[in-house]
């Protein structure tokens, strides 16, 4: 009786094993998915906020080449580092005389995924919107 039930519990860990190793592959898939989420919705943050701090930049000062700098220093975490080519901005330059013209700074970003097990990365972009002169 002793050794019917020994071998039936060894028959279990065996069982259990098995479930274990289809188990682990999904897990990790899904953990793996979760921290690339993480690291994406971050980005998104940040490319949002510097987005924001370029066109005020622009809104304020006028010059493009601050407005690119300022969002180049809110994003400095990211990497890799956002560049010209990455910062769009329209019109080129705030009106002097009329003060209810928008300027929108578009950042599109290549953030590539920490991991390649769901690809090479993704395109998100950041946009910021305000009002020239203040």
């Amino acid at each position: 009786m002793r050794a019917r039930q020994r071998a039936r519990l060894a028959d279990q860990r065996g069982a259990t094993a098995v479930e274990f190793a289809f188990l682990v592959p999904i897990l990790l898939t899904l953990l793996l998915g979760i921290v690339e989420f993480g690291h994406a919705f971050q980005v998104q943050g940040t490319l949002s906020a510097a987005a924001r701090e370029g066109a005020r930049a622009m809104a304020l000062r006028n010059d493009p080449a601050q407005a690119r700098t300022a969002v180049r220093e809110a994003a400095a975490s990211l990497d890799p580092a956002i560049t010209d080519a990455h910062i769009a901005i329209a019109p080129a330059s705030c009106p002097v005389a009329v003060s209810d013209t928008d300027v929108r700074l578009t950042i599109t970003y290549p953030m590539p995924f920490l991991t390649d097990f769901f690809g090479d990365g993704l395109e998100l972009t950041g946009t910021g919107v305000m009002r020239c002169n203040g």
